[in-house]
């Protein structure tokens, strides 16, 4: 059974637009993900301007995921990692208890091309909330495939059905990406209390309801659900076991709104480090609002 549809909401940056997804205001996470961003899809012409890359700036308590369908992503960030991610590949960032890194598309500004992915957050588990922050690059010859019947998968993180992700994760998770031909059918296990479907391109059925292109479907706990695929599809699956409810302030996640205070006040006095090549720039601390702020496109 589906226990609600979210559409995405489009975001224009400028140079592209975004489609948020996660978090929303009747489903703020499924699983420990608490931030779903689909990024695209766009095709460039050479000389994007600069002004397009996300600058410099901070994140708390969670692990971002980088994941690509089209195009090239350079990362940098503040414990040294300089690495571009391309299609199938995995950028997996721990932030823990702090780190600042920036997202360039200087492929992109010098040949032009697509460009189109999700970017997502998973909010860390309380007792690893403050952990040392760090980086991992996983290329998708590493990642476990799935292949039957017209449906090919990746599995991005986690663990589902029995076979497990290399990502290193910090709580119970899975997250999985399938390339379905018309008329493929698979099914999605009951394994894991939240469980969502996000429809990245074609058009599916789940549970005898269609899903279009950009929505995502949280599924009802307790029950397999089957994806089939109406013409050839792209899904996303993502969900597991909840870490609690987690305050979200720009690109901080905590359980604590004290410790999101804590790391508004470091960015604002300049007490995190910035990547080691891009000292010359970052994002402003935006104006608190209210309670809960969502973060910013892009981050």
């Amino acid at each position: 059974m589906i226990e609600l549809v979210i559409q995405q909401r489009r975001r224009d940056l400028g140079s592209f637009e975004v489609g948020r997804v996660l978090p929303f205001a009747k489903r703020r996470m499924v699983g420990p993900y608490i931030f779903f961003d689909r990024m695209g899809p766009k095709d460039f012409a050479p000389g994007l301007p600069r002004e397009a890359d996300i600058r410099p700036h901070p994140h708390i308590g969670l692990s971002t995921i980088t994941y690509l369908f089209d195009g090239e992503i350079m990362h940098r960030d503040s414990v040294g990692s300089a690495q571009a991610i391309h299609p199938g590949e995995v950028n997996w960032m721990t932030a823990g208890r702090g780190i600042t890194h920036s997202e360039r598309f200087e492929r992109l500004r010098k040949e032009g091309g697509p460009l189109d992915g999700v970017q997502a957050w998973v909010a860390l588990p309380d007792e690893r909330e403050e952990i040392d922050p760090g980086f991992w690059h996983y290329a998708s010859e590493s990642l476990p495939v799935f292949d039957s019947d017209g449906a090919a998968g990746r599995l991005i993180a986690g663990r589902l059905a029995g076979v497990t992700s290399p990502v290193q994760i910090d709580s119970p998770q899975f997250y999985v990406h399938w390339k379905l031909r018309a008329g493929a059918r698979v099914s999605l296990p009951a394994e894991y209390s939240e469980r969502a479907v996000y429809v990245a391109g074609g058009e599916v059925e789940l549970e005898g309801q269609r899903i279009e292109p950009g929505a995502m479907a949280v599924l009802t706990p307790g029950k397999a659900a089957t994806i089939s695929a109406l013409g050839d599809a792209v899904v996303m699956a993502l969900g597991g076991e909840p870490v609690g409810p987690r305050y979200i302030d720009w690109n901080f996640v905590s359980s604590s709104k004290e410790r999101i205070d804590q790391a508004r006040d470091d960015w604002q006095a300049g007490r995190m480090k910035l990547p080691d090549l891009d000292h010359d720039e970052f994002i402003p601390l935006p104006p608190k609002i209210g309670e809960v702020s969502e973060p910013e496109p892009g981050s």
